[in-house]
């Protein structure tokens, strides 16, 4: 198999039952930065603006494109399409390899746009199958596709609720886009409350991790929100976010012109304590662009915009690879165990070269202790001294056949596979040759526990 080269152009353990103080213990919520306020110290995420429509009209909301200097939902610097959005995540996973989460946030809404959305997490999970898949929408068009949100494997889905009252919900949505009619005042509120809390059902009921934000709209919806978590807690929803409604003039919102103000500090912190009462709380909310690209708190999007990828090429086959190890690594933590290749005849020593392995002896250490796992016998890359390379997939085989290899070692690694095993994310290690193994595995097991520390302590 060889590299392909681009180019441009379950239920959880949270919900019912929980208070604001309790954290949410599924295994999905440790390396996605939106669920958890220690992973997004650890991974970080990227949004697809993939999604241009939208079918509810929100008084907080003014989608603006090709907007670089505001930070704020539904902004959006360029849409891409889902064969450029697929491109653009190879090459963040390239550059930021704790990308964990792959979302797609607007700049519309996801399921009003549901077959861009569908074709863009395709092309994601067959690029890079290890990323999470996360949604967020308004509700009103989710419960008709929750077995195909399943089915995509997407685990993680956001709804934005922000009032159980359709009479306060017609002061807050001037109209819904529902079964090809624009509805407006009290039945559009009706019809989008309703529809929300039928994608909630749909979704927990089929496992999804679900979280809940809710524009917090002083004066207008205060005593709502409590309301919403308690509901949602019901459902077995995973965690509620209260975020400050942003209403600044300038952005040309209905509720910043009309000069309706956001809460302050201890006002929102006041609403998540009432709102902790009943479920777990987000407090590490950053209210990302809908095309943010980097750890939580920072927008790295500007180094991906479609001018910056123009004419770059990229190993697909390399970054996955790559992407795959550093992601167990991260997951893992210092209990990280890493498989290492050995070219070894007498299996004492490291004695062969690598292109003269007839099979190599696969171990697994966590810089701790060493242990033989395996024997894996491969296609031999060299017949002699001179004849290396005769065969054009010889040398793919041999690389894809220690794809899950942090290392090899050998007495010799020549040029071409020294470059192929790095491209797929494999360190060649010589400086070890004719050592005893085990002394030298738990060596290189330990340096990569160092390089993986590195990388932690630098996005700590």
């Amino acid at each position: 198999m060889t590299a392909q080269i681009l180019s441009f152009p379950a239920p959880s353990s949270c919900g019912s039952g929980s208070t604001g103080s309790q954290e949410c213990h599924d295994p999905r919520v440790a390396d996605h930065p939106c669920y958890s306020k220690d992973a997004h110290h650890k991974f970080a995420r990227i949004h697809l603006p993939v999604a241009p429509a939208c079918n509810i009209q929100c008084n907080y909301c003014n989608r603006k494109y090709d907007c670089s200097n505001e930070s704020r939902p539904g902004v959006v610097s360029e849409v891409l399409s889902p064969e450029e959005a697929a491109y653009k995540v190879l090459a963040v996973a390239d550059a930021i390899p704790q990308l964990s989460v792959v979302g797609i946030a607007g700049p519309g809404d996801a399921f009003a746009n549901w077959p861009r959305t569908v074709a863009t997490l395709k092309a994601v999970k067959k690029a890079l199958p290890v990323l999470r898949l996360c949604l967020s929408s308004n509700g009103l068009n989710v419960a008709a596709h929750a077995d195909e949100v399943v089915e995509l494997g997407i685990e993680h889905v956001t709804l934005t609720i922000n009032t159980l009252d359709p009479e306060i919900g017609a002061r807050i949505y001037p109209w819904v886009f529902w079964e090809h009619k624009r509805w407006k005042g009290l039945e559009a509120a009706q019809i989008l409350v309703r529809e929300q809390w039928r994608a909630v059902e749909a979704l927990t009921s089929r496992g999804m991790l679900v979280k809940i934000n809710s524009v917090y709209i002083p004066g207008v919806n205060d005593d709502e929100l409590p309301k919403i978590s308690r509901k949602a807690a019901e459902f077995g929803v995973a965690i509620h976010n209260v975020m400050p409604l942003i209403s600044d003039a300038s952005h040309g919102t209905h509720f910043g012109l009309a000069g309706q103000r956001g809460p302050d500090e201890a006002e929102l912190e006041a609403m998540r304590e009432r709102c902790g009462e009943h479920l777990p709380q987000m407090g590490h909310c950053h209210q990302c662009r809908a095309d943010a690209v980097g750890m939580l708190g920072e927008d790295r999007g500007a180094e991906f915009g479609r001018e910056a990828l123009a004419g770059k090429a990229l190993d697909a086959q390399a970054i996955a690879a790559r992407h795959a190890a550093v992601q167990a690594a991260l997951k893992s933590g210092s209990g990280a165990k890493w498989k290492i290749a050995v070219a070894t005849g007498d299996g004492l020593r490291i004695d062969q070269h690598f292109g003269h392995a007839e099979a190599f002896r696969i171990y697994e250490s966590d810089g701790q202790s060493v242990k033989l796992v395996a024997l894996r016998r491969t296609a031999v890359y060299c017949q002699g001294p001179s004849d290396c390379g005769d065969d054009d997939n010889a040398l793919p085989k041999l690389v894809q056949g220690l794809s899950d290899c942090a290392a090899v070692l050998a007495v010799r690694i020549g040029y071409e596979p020294w470059q192929k095993l790095e491209r797929a994310g494999i360190q060649p290690v010589v400086e070890h040759a004719f050592a005893a193994i085990e002394p030298a595995v738990l060596a290189v097991a330990q340096k990569l526990h160092a390089q993986m520390a590195a990388l932690l302590e630098n996005r700590a």
